[in-house]
């Protein structure tokens, strides 16, 4: 994690990030720690989640990794029963696991559905809920879950991705229905093309050259890609006191990819 210029937006605040050894969510952990808060880092990757939770450290930050399936009921229960035992408290959940099959219904095996809306939509349902009453106690919080652009607009061979990307971002809304007597606020972010590992595997499940798949997704008003960094810039924005009266929302962060759509 480089040095940089923080501002102190999570100071004293704690927060668990899933996804977080790699992409937008080691962007998020990285970028939380820089801004004060105390992190959880929470991945399927044990090698890589150590790894960050070391750099963050290393860095000044404050960061414990915890390996964990994000599908299993136990393993969600067990992310928030660290973050109660290490911190006491919880004020920030950041739902970032996710995968991705480029495929059409008719070319999806079942096991890849069921295991895309699991990575993707149940895990969000399984951490939230058990996030939830921590919160609560806490005082309130923020819960910010990863979708998609295509979450509100559809793609080619990506009939599961975009199902579980557009039930992200109507789960999010009834959470925040559900849940703002408690003062906690839920939010979504709906990312673009970034330039993650995500996305140039993508290029490797539909057989085309990497440069030229990434080249066709970055045809969009602001002609690039964006970077984790700038999506985790609007993560901390929906996480901080900034956003205070927002709630239900779907920040779209895309570099116009949506505008025409």
């Amino acid at each position: 994690m480089a040095p940089s210029e923080s501002n102190g937006v999570l100071a004293d605040r704690v927060a668990l990030v899933t996804g977080a050894a790699s992409g937008i969510g080691l962007a998020t952990a990285e970028l939380f720690a820089l801004e004060g808060a105390r992190v959880v880092l929470a991945d399927i990757d044990r090698a890589a989640g150590e790894a960050a939770a070391r750099e963050i450290a290393t860095a000044g930050g404050r960061a414990i990794f915890e390996p964990a399936d994000v599908t299993s009921d136990a393993d969600a229960g067990r992310l928030i029963g660290r973050a109660r035992r290490e911190f006491r408290a919880l004020h920030v959940l950041v739902n970032g696991a996710g995968i991705i099959r480029r495929a059409s219904i008719i070319e999806i095996e079942e096991s890849e559905w069921d295991r895309v809306l699991a990575v993707n939509v149940k895990s969000v349902f399984l951490l939230s809920r058990h996030a939830i009453p921590l919160m609560a106690e806490s005082g309130g919080g923020s819960i910010i879950n990863v979708a998609s652009g295509w979450g509100l607009a559809g793609g080619p061979r990506a009939a599961a991705y975009c199902a579980s990307k557009g039930a992200v971002v109507l789960l999010t809304k009834a959470m925040a229905i559900d849940h703002g007597a408690q003062h906690i606020r839920v939010n979504c972010v709906c990312p673009g093309d970034t330039d993650t590992p995500m996305l140039r595997g993508e290029a490797r499940q539909l057989g085309e050259p990497e440069a030229e798949f990434l080249a066709g997704a970055a045809r969009r008003p602001l002609g690039r890609l964006g970077t984790p960094k700038e999506i985790a810039q609007a993560i901390l924005f929906l996480a901080g006191g900034a956003s205070s009266f927002m709630t239900g929302a779907a920040l779209v962060v895309d570099g116009g990819g949506l505008a025409s759509a």
